[in-house]
C-alpha cells in the first residue's frame, strides 16, 4: 500500500468553502448523532439487518480471507464489524472522530483517516471495494476518476458494492442532524453511475434502490470484468 495522507486547505470567513474541510468538520460533529456506539440502526432507520442484507451478495462474491477496502468506512459499525469477520479489512475516512471510534469499535480491521479521492494503493490491491453512502460527499467531478481507480485496485473478477445517488443533487444544509455543523452532498443520477461503471470496466451484476426518508438513493453491485474503456 501506498498511503498519503490529507492536508485541508483552511478556509476563512472571505474566501470560498472546500468541499472535503466541510463533510469532515461535519462527520466530526455528527459521528455520535448519526451512530451511537450501541445504536443498532443509524438516524435514517437504516438497520445492521439492512447492511447484512446489502453485504449478502458480496459475501457469497468475494473469496473468504481476501483483502477488503472500505472507502468511508465511518465509525466501523456495521460495515467493517461485518467485513473483518471473513476478510482483512482496511478502512478510510475523511473524518478524524470515525477513524478514532473504528479503531475502538472494530480492532480486528485497519483504518487510515485520509481523503479516498487522495489515497494510492498499488493495482490488484483488494478481492472487493465497499463504498456505502461515501462518494456522495465527493464533488461530481472527482467520481468516475475514482471510480477508475477503484478498478485498478481490484484484483481480476474482484466486486464493488457501491451506494450513490439515483437523482443528480449537489448542495449543502446547515446544522446538519442538530450537529451545529454543515455537511456537503454531490452527486449524478442512477443511469450516469452505471454508465460510469461499465465505461471504466465494471459489470453491474445487480441494481436496486434504497429508501431514506422521502429520498432514496441506488445501490449497485459489479465485477471487474475488463481494461477501462479509456485506456
Amino acid at each position: 500500500m501506498e498511503e498519503r495522507r490529507t492536508t485541508f486547505a483552511r478556509t476563512d470567513s472571505e474566501g470560498p468553502e472546500v468541499p472535503r474541510e466541510i463533510v469532515r468538520r461535519g462527520w466530526n460533529l455528527a459521528s455520535t448523532i448519526y451512530r451511537p456506539n450501541d445504536a443498532n440502526a443509524d438516524v435514517f432507520g437504516h438497520s445492521a439487518r439492512d447492511h447484512e442484507d446489502w453485504l449478502r451478495p458480496f459475501f457469497r462474491e468475494v473469496p473468504r480471507g481476501a483483502p477488503v477496502l472500505d472507502l468511508g468506512c465511518g465509525c466501523g459499525v456495521p460495515d467493517a464489524r461485518l467485513l473483518s469477520e471473513r476478510f482483512r479489512v482496511t478502512g478510510i475516512d475523511i473524518s478524524d472522530v470515525q477513524i478514532d471510534r473504528a479503531r475502538r469499535l472494530v480492532p480486528g480491521a485497519r483504518f487510515v483517516r485520509a481523503d479516498m479521492t487522495e489515497v494510492r494503493f498499488r493495482p490488484e490491491t483488494f478481492g472487493g471495494v465497499l463504498c456505502l453512502y461515501s462518494l456522495i460527499h465527493v464533488p461530481l467531478e472527482e467520481h468516475r476518476r475514482l471510480l477508475e481507480r477503484i478498478h485498478r485496485w481490484l484484483r481480476p473478477g474482484g466486486i464493488l458494492l457501491l451506494i450513490a445517488g439515483t437523482s443528480a443533487y449537489e448542495g449543502t444544509e446547515e446544522n446538519w442532524l442538530g450537529s451545529n455543523a454543515k455537511m456537503y452532498w454531490s452527486h449524478a443520477d442512477r443511469d450516469t453511475y452505471r454508465r460510469w461503471l461499465t465505461g471504466v470496466g465494471l459489470e453491474v451484476l445487480r441494481r436496486a434502490e434504497i429508501p431514506e426518508g422521502s429520498g432514496r438513493h441506488t445501490l449497485f453491485l459489479a465485477r471487474k470484468t475488463t481494461a477501462p474503456a479509456s485506456a
